[in-house]
């Protein structure tokens, strides 16, 4: 007779998973042990359950289906946390298998004692205890419908003797799990309203998000109806910025002047499955439509004069019927004349300086970008590897991007990694990693090795916390705590199995990331870059320019004014961007 955990593999497999991300423990002992038993279920082994749950979110992300992590009771689950919020956040669909402690030593006190069902439930939009085996088929399949549904974490938790408990077959009668498809949009009248608004509007802006995924056809034919330039959140950025003569760039903390620009100047903003946060970069007297196929989400971030619940593909469809061609394209050619010459100003920086050291971190993405191959999966660590991702990274509509967006969390670079090329194997898969994000989570590149996954590992190494002092300049603090003793991280990635190499000189980059590249099996190469480049956002506000005076005052006044000459002279010949 079947165990509990043999069943609950049957079904994950019938629904179409092949693989599980974990570490086991022996509350999960009878779990892993149905793994080992069954044909086409695969157990990928990594050494820290947050990069099961880290991994898990890139693979549901890039792949769009269902993703599977596991950990043991107690702190084996509780690591789990912090990539099952990423997860939560990023609003993918992620079933973590949470083993608890025997259910006769709950509120005892009991050796790894916790309470599964408090901890997750906040960042979960499912989260139960299967108490007995009989009650496992029905949550089970509950669980992962509601994940898949609801594009988030579902969370069973389950204690080791129900794992091992034997249940008939008769008793297990679920059936695959698949996702539903449906045409979602507004109603007639809310069209016919937001068509009105769009047709009487003379300088329409575009901002789009992860919702625009599938509908790059549709949104360029709504752009090209209404003259609009197309600005976009990062999380939109592999949706929106290829194939597209509408493209004025990013906006927020990140982004472009050009973009910045487009929002403050629209008289009526158009978000399209967009949830970007930043209130400061909305327009300040605008008519603002935002379209979402969460109800909750609208006007939440600025206050909206139409609000309009459906996919953004569904909607355009029905909306484009609607509006009228407009003749006038003044508001779009200045935000496309602008956009390029912000592009310049950005590319002129990603460039060898002369052979100046330490190199310009500019530089080493945009000669990544340039190497890589037209259907490369990029990660990015949280903290300035996530501007030079932003800024410098050239999606083509086969290029992926996945990072932690939302959660913001670092050392997710080389999770989200072995979870790109877990679930594709075939493709190169490139890590943007921070010193410190990297050497939070080391033993990943462990997992490389381990599981023969041949991701290639940049390193920006500025030997801090650099976006942390970023910070803390704007704030007007002096840095502190920030800085990092790094080793060769190149040495040590050859000592633990990886190709390996330190590049010191601008000269050496490009024949170092090539050879990388070009290796076959996991690589990593140690970039030395230019701790004091300054990211510059878009806007800067009179507190930061007030920020960045007490802070030179006083770094000077602390006995530090190297550092601010080191500061001045790394960013001297930038230009800033108008």
């Amino acid at each position: 007779m079947p165990t509990v955990a043999q069943h609950l593999i049957a079904a994950l497999k019938s629904s179409g998973i092949s693989r599980v991300y974990g570490l086991p423990g022996d509350s999960l002992n009878g779990f892993t042990d149905a793994i080992r038993r069954s044909e086409g279920m695969r157990w990928e082994h990594v050494r820290h359950e947050e990069t099961a749950a880290f991994a898990a979110t890139a693979d549901a992300a890039l792949t769009g289906q269902l993703a599977v992590c596991a950990g043991s009771c107690g702190p084996g689950n509780t690591h789990l946390i912090n990539g099952l919020y990423d997860a939560q956040r990023t609003r993918v669909p992620v079933l973590a298998i949470a083993a608890h402690i025997p259910l006769s030593e709950v509120g005892t006190g009991y050796f790894q004692e916790t309470h599964p069902q408090e901890l997750f439930r906040e960042c979960s939009v499912y989260c139960e205890l299967v108490s007995t085996p009989e009650m496992a088929p029905r949550l089970v399949e509950i669980a992962m419908r509601t994940a898949i549904e609801e594009n988030g974490v579902a969370v069973l938790v389950i204690p080791g003797e129900v794992f091992l408990a034997k249940l008939p077959d008769r008793d297990w009668n679920t059936k695959p799990v698949r996702p539903t498809r449906s045409v979602l949009r507004p109603d007639d009248e809310s069209l016919r309203r937001a068509a009105d608004i769009l047709n009487a509007g003379s300088r329409v802006t575009i901002l789009g998000g992860a919702g625009t995924a599938g509908a790059h056809t549709e949104l360029l034919r709504l752009a090209e109806t209404l003259n609009s330039p197309i600005v976009h959140a990062f999380r939109g950025k592999e949706h929106i910025e290829y194939d597209n003569p509408f493209d004025v760039g990013m906006t927020g903390l990140l982004g472009f002047a050009s973009g910045y620009k487009a929002i403050k100047e629209a008289d009526v903003l158009l978000m399209l499955g967009t949830d970007f946060p930043y209130s400061q970069f909305y327009p300040d007297n605008a008519q603002v439509i935002q379209v979402d196929i969460r109800g909750s989400h609208l006007g939440r971030r600025t206050p909206v004069d139409l609000g309009l619940v459906g996919s953004v593909k569904d909607t355009i469809d029905a909306l484009l019927p609607l509006l009228s061609r407009k003749a006038d394209r003044t508001h779009l050619d200045r935000s496309l004349s602008h956009y390029q010459r912000t592009r310049r100003s950005l590319d002129s920086l990603a460039v060898n300086d002369r052979d100046k050291t330490p190199i310009r971190p500019e530089y080493v993405a945009g000669v990544v970008d340039r190497l890589a191959h037209d259907d490369t999966v990029f990660t990015f660590d949280v903290g300035s590897p996530t501007v030079w991702a932003a800024r410098y990274l050239t999606m083509n509509g086969r290029r992926r991007l996945s990072g932690s967006f939302t959660h913001g969390t670092m050392a997710c670079a080389l999770p989200h990694a072995i979870g790109a090329q877990t679930a594709f194997p075939g493709r190169q898969v490139i890590a943007l990693a921070g010193d410190g994000g990297l050497t939070m989570g080391f033993g990943e590149l462990l997992t490389l090795v381990q599981n023969n996954l041949p991701v290639k590992v940049i390193v920006f190494n500025n030997s801090s916390l650099n976006f942390v002092e970023l910070e803390m300049k704007a704030a007007g603090v002096v840095n502190f705590g920030t800085e990092l003793k790094n080793p060769d991280f190149g040495a040590v990635a050859r000592a633990i199995g990886l190709f390996g190499r330190r590049v010191e000189q601008p000269a050496d980059l490009e024949q170092a990331v090539a050879d990388a590249l070009a290796y076959d099996g996991p690589a990593l190469i140690d970039v030395v870059t230019a701790r004091q480049e300054l990211s510059i956002p878009p806007a800067i506000s009179a507190e930061q320019a007030k920020g960045f005076t007490l802070y030179a005052i006083r770094t000077i006044l602390a006995g530090r004014g190297d550092e601010l000459l080191d500061l001045v002279s790394t960013n001297v010949a930038r230009r800033i961007l108008d």
